[in-house]
Parts: C-alpha cells; structure tokens; sequence
C-alpha cells in the first residue's frame, strides 16, 4: 500500500517577531515565503478568510515556492460566519472563482471555518456540502471543515461528513472540542498549544509522538490515544497529512513546525 504524503507547516509567513528569531537578521520581507517554503512543507493561508485575493497574487505565491509546496486556503467568511450555512451559495462561488486555480498542483484544502456558536444542523449541513464543488478549472478539490461547537461531536455528523468525503480539522486545543476520526481522504489538524517558554513550542519528547501519530494517518492506521466519537475503523487507506502549528506561542510555530519534520526524519536547512 502507498503511504500517504506528511506536511507540516505554519499559518503565513509575515509576522513581526518572526523577523531575527525564524527569518535571519535583515533578510527582506518580500522574500519571506521563499525562505519559509523552504523549511517548511505547506503554508495556511488566513488573508483568503477575510478577503479577496487577486489571481495575480496566488500565481505570484506559486512562483515564489518550491515543488511540492501546498498552500492550505481559509475560505471568505462570508461563506461560512452565518447563520444558515446554505444561504451562503453565491459566496462561496465567488470564492471558488477568485483565482485559486492559479496555483496550480500547490493548491492544498481550503478550511470551511465555523463560528464557535454555530450548532450542527444536519439539514442546513447538508444543504452546504451541497454547494461545495469537486473542482476549479480542472483541478480537484479537497474541503475540510473546521466545526467549532460541541455539537458536532456526534455519528451523525461523521457520517454526513464521510458521505461528501469532506475531512474535519482535528483541532488540538483546550478552546474547541476536538474531533480525530478521519472524515475525509486526507487528515487535517491544527495544533495550537505551543508555549513560549519552550524553545520549540513544546518539549522535545512531544515531537516523536506526533511524527507517529502523522505516521500513522499516512498509513491509514488511526493514532492510539486520541479522544473519539466511535471506534477506529479496521480500514487501512493511505492518506495525505497536514499539520500546522496554530495560535499557542505562535512565535515559536516555525521552530516546531521545523522539530516535527526532523522528527519524521525529513532534512530541514539551518
């Protein structure tokens, strides 16, 4: 069986105290996500949640990192900060047609985040999955939910998930309830408890233990001891991961975005 492909990145590139600790003493600014894309493996992008970028932008983006990058988008709020998800049709088309396509086999998922108040609807979710499209100027998409609100840790929302093969963001955070069961043929999680006394964002003993879990997903195993709605399913189907280091001490994402890597075993420049 393949294995599934590992990423692991951070959330952007510019952010000031970045500067002197992840980026070098006087390196440019607009040369930031040349540098980042090149110790890290995949980038989410927060800038699409909160408007729209051009076409320009996202080819410039492409241009500007490796082969084998992936850029991970936040879809418009618009879309997703409402009250009944499905009136949000012409939203999201907008999105979907803003010039993603531009980066091409560096397009990753696009996030579907909710607002921490919104409840599962089982009929108004359906109607939203409805409206999310399989591809853009040819290129396959990938959806991942990012549901905030405890009422989504049920069955029935798993299997509404599975059923439009849209993965959920496995959050690790003591703000959201986290949900681990793969959704998805792809796995998606955040992780946003790095601190800031800890030169990597956490202690160096949590790195191995992540790489295995990542490891494990990839494999199409489930990890042991994450908490969940129902039992691990005996299938075993490769799958890609993506791993950002969120939030938390977010000074120290980089830093433990580059650990994880090492962990798995993959060669990470000074």
């Amino acid at each position: 069986m393949n294995q599934g492909t590992i990423r692991v990145g951070i959330g952007g590139w510019n952010f000031e105290p970045w500067r002197d600790n992840f980026y070098p003493r006087g390196w440019p600014q607009a040369r930031e996500l040349e540098y980042a894309s090149r110790r890290l493996t995949a980038i989410e992008i927060n800038s699409t949640y909160y408007g729209a970028q051009k076409p320009a932008t996202f080819a410039k983006w492409r241009k500007e990192s490796p082969e084998g990058f992936m850029f991970s988008l936040k879809a418009i709020r618009f879309a997703t900060q409402r009250r009944v998800l499905a009136e949000g049709s012409e939203s999201i088309r907008r999105f979907i047609a803003s010039g993603i396509a531009e980066l091409g086999d560096k397009l990753g998922p696009i996030v579907w985040q909710l607002a921490p108040t919104h409840k599962f609807d089982a009929a108004d979710m359906t109607a939203f999955l409805e409206l999310l499209p399989t591809e853009v100027d040819g290129l396959r998409l990938r959806h991942a939910l990012d549901v905030r609100h405890a009422s989504f840790q049920c069955t029935e929302y798993l299997d509404l998930a599975r059923k439009y093969r849209t993965a959920t963001v496995f959050t690790e955070s003591d703000d959201y309830p986290p949900i681990a069961e793969a959704t998805g043929d792809f796995v998606y999680t955040r992780i946003m408890r790095t601190h800031p006394d800890e030169p990597l964002g956490c202690r160096p003993e949590v790195f191995p233990q992540l790489a295995a879990s990542a490891q494990a997903w990839a494999d199409g195993g489930e990890p042991d001891g994450l908490p969940r709605i129902e039992p691990p399913s005996p299938e075993t189907t490769a799958r890609d991961v993506f791993i950002y280091f969120i939030s938390g001490a977010k000074e120290r994402a980089p830093h433990a975005a580059m650990a994880l890597r090492r962990a798995l075993g993959e060669d990470v420049p000074a």
